[in-house]
């Protein structure tokens, strides 16, 4: 199969470009530099004359707390974007699977999020994608959209690579310990959409198209997701931090506010597709493996 990935040196993008291959696809990677998706004309161009069979849109504005302050960007990139896609993909009659987020939701819930839960954004970053995710469904019936959260992987700025710095420079690390999600594998989060690429015809056959999520298991908070990563990391390197304070959302202000439970249910896509998630300390490890190995 003939595979457009749009966002291709990102943090899920670069493991596509990477592993689609193994997969058994050809490839056409593209990034902001080859293709602009504020840009209409351009997706029209460029996946009229790529001959993909699919696209898969891992490009996204993922700057929360910046997107408070640069709304007509997070909009522009995170709705018009997958709008402009969808739009040429339904020309096209390609399907396209579409990457979303955690934080379409508000977090006051207190079990795990469905598909089926209705979105209440917090902030701007939340908000552009949830309308991106409803432009995607309005305009294009053949479409996957997957929500995932707390993304971490070689490639790209995340919460791993955070840690790591601040644990070099600092004595003692404070880190949010009332904000509860599920840390997820750019790796793993590309194999899953690999596999769903693999199996449209089955999809098209089922009707299986929609919204889906997919998140590392167990669920946990992002203190606890520092103190394993540092955990990890110690035999490996050495770390100034020896001192990890747990503290409340209160105790650190941000431009955007980000939900205290963004933890997602993942039964759907094991009930229509024997996917399941992976543990998410497994995939640290591996990860972990990756940057001590370079």
């Amino acid at each position: 199969m003939r595979l457009a990935i749009i966002g291709a040196k990102g943090q899920v993008g670069w493991e596509l470009s990477r592993r689609a291959p193994m997969f058994g696809h050809e490839v056409l990677a593209w990034d902001v530099d080859e293709l602009d998706i504020t840009d209409a004309a351009a997706v029209d161009r460029a996946l009229g004359a790529s001959g993909a069979d699919a696209a898969i849109n891992a490009a996204a504005y993922t700057a929360v707390d910046r997107a408070e302050q640069e709304p007509e960007r997070a909009f522009a990139v995170n709705r018009d974007g997958p709008a402009h896609l969808a739009a040429a993909c339904a020309r096209l009659n390609i399907p396209l699977l579409h990457i979303s987020t955690d934080y379409v939701f508000d977090g006051t819930k207190a079990g795990s999020y469905t598909e089926d839960d209705p979105a209440a954004p917090l902030g701007v970053y939340g908000q552009s994608k949830w309308e991106g995710d409803r432009a995607v469904r309005r305009l294009l019936p053949r479409h996957l959209i997957v929500r995932v959260s707390w993304v971490f992987g070689v490639e790209g700025q995340n919460f791993v690579k955070t840690i790591l710095r601040l644990a070099r420079e600092r004595e003692e690390l404070r880190v949010v310990a009332d904000q509860h999600g599920c840390p997820t594998y750019a790796g793993d989060i590309a194999d899953v959409l690999l596999e769903l690429v693999g199996r449209i015809e089955e999809i098209d056959a089922r009707q299986l198209w929609g919204v889906y999520h997919y998140a590392g298991e167990p669920a946990t908070t992002w203190y606890e997701f520092a103190a394993a990563v540092l955990e990890r990391a110690r035999p490996h390197e050495k770390l100034l931090a020896r001192t990890l304070t747990p503290i409340g959302t209160a105790d650190y202000p941000t431009p955007a506010a980000r939900p205290a439970n963004s933890v997602l249910d993942c039964s759907r896509l094991g009930s229509c597709f024997s996917i399941y998630p992976a543990s998410w300390r497994d995939s640290l490890a591996t990860l972990l493996f990756a940057i001590h190995g370079r």
